[in-house]
């Protein structure tokens, strides 16, 4: 089955004909040359020597049911056709189209495109147990929109069908579908384009990490003397309240005397090995706009261990050990994290509906699947939204491993 695209299609064209009296047939264009890339190619030629064209026009099939039509204008020497299903030769038929609609004879040519983007992905594609479901992986090498659509067991009827669509420009391409037990599963995913192009399937048995939320009625503060101050009343036990409205955790601010990168530490009453946690971070609040702004960290560090944390000054960002290496006083790097950015990209205050609802979410992040068990946590602010870089503040904090 070939489900409908979510993509916004590029019109072929944007041609008004423009009223002519002229009914002369135009000439053929010459000189034709081919360059192919990856899914498509450029045409080059010389036009007729006619005031009276208004475009020239590229017919031709891009797969076994579809085709395509695009057109340039005169004041251009090439052409671009491009959705080509496979790297294989195409015939694309080229006309002269006068500003009376009337048009040239035809004239046939041979494209043989490279590999299409969307075949490059499937090619690429890498599937692994996950904890709670498996993880998808992939190159984009081309930044092309592309479809990776998984077939499984449905989490309640347990009946095969499709359980996610992911539609992504990303070069790099890793995600997770989550939400199963440990039992060994069957999936298949095959990759789509914005012109309907659909591959294999690539078809993987796998079986689930075991997950569990950590139990948040467990977490305690573990002040250190480093530790950032806490400002306004908003204290830490705000980040596991189960809430991510106001009161969060937020530092002084400014922090006073300033020591940054600035950190916060905690207890979370039990020893896990992580796969992934979730922070929420302070958005519109009454009638205040924080999205992107203010104190959100926008880029910081998890540090872990199991044993009594031993206090220490946190390496900056030049400084950090690799992720699962340890500081001198034996806290290990479980991760550098980044903000992701306002998808609209508009400039602050500026936001969207669809910015809300992302960042409502919460921005949820991996951790490598070969960190040791922690039960102490270090959060380490680097960069705050506002650029200051002396106070930071977090709503909620959510986090999943395996506590047994």
């Amino acid at each position: 089955m070939i489900l409908g695209m979510q993509f916004g299609c590029k019109k072929s064209d944007g041609f008004n004909t423009v009223v002519s009296n002229d009914k002369t047939k135009p000439g053929v264009v010459t000189n034709i040359k081919v360059v192919n890339f990856n899914g498509g190619a450029y045409i080059t030629y010389s036009l007729p020597d006619s005031k009276n064209i208004l475009y020239v026009q590229a017919d031709y099939q891009i797969n076994d049911v579809a085709t395509r039509q695009t057109k340039s204008s005169y004041y251009s020497d090439s052409i671009t056709v491009d959705g080509f299903a496979k790297s294989q030769d195409y015939k694309v038929v080229l006309r002269t189209v006068s500003r009376a609609a009337v048009e040239s004879d035809s004239v046939v040519v041979t494209v043989h495109p490279e590999t299409p983007p969307y075949l490059l992905v499937r090619n690429s594609l890498v599937v692994k147990n996950d904890f709670g479901g498996l993880n998808i992986a992939a190159q984009n090498k081309f930044s092309a929109n592309v479809g990776i659509i998984t077939i499984g067991p449905d989490l309640v009827t347990n009946q095969t069908k499709i359980i996610n669509q992911n539609y992504t420009g990303l070069n790099n391409i890793s995600y997770s579908i989550r939400g199963y037990d440990t039992i060994p599963k069957k999936f298949s995913i095959y990759v789509t384009d914005k012109w309907g192009n659909r591959s294999d399937t690539l078809t993987s048995s796998v079986t689930p990490i075991y997950e569990a939320q950590m139990d948040k009625s467990k977490f305690q503060a573990f002040v250190l003397p480093s530790d950032a101050p806490t400002g306004f009343g908003w204290n830490i036990q705000n980040m596991w309240n189960g809430t991510a409205a106001s009161p969060g955790y937020h530092t002084t601010q400014p922090i006073t005397p300033l020591v940054w990168p600035a950190c916060i530490t905690f207890d979370m009453g039990q020893t896990a090995r992580f796969s992934r946690y979730t922070i929420w971070d302070r958005g519109i609040d009454g009638s205040n706009n924080f999205l992107w702004q203010a104190g959100a960290p926008t880029q910081w560090v998890l540090w872990g261990r199991t044993d009594t944390p031993v206090d220490e000054s946190m390496p900056d960002e030049n400084n950090l050990p690799p992720v699962g290496s340890a500081t001198p006083k034996g806290w290990i790097n479980l991760g550098v994290y980044t903000l992701p950015a306002k998808p609209s990209g508009l400039p602050n205050p500026s936001y969207t509906n669809d910015d809300l609802a992302f960042w409502n979410a919460g921005f949820s992040y991996d951790f490598s699947l070969t960190l040791p068990k922690v039960r102490y946590l270090r959060f380490e602010c680097l960069h705050n939204a506002s650029g200051s870089d002396n106070f930071f503040n977090i709503m909620e904090l959510t986090f999943w491993g395996d506590p047994r």
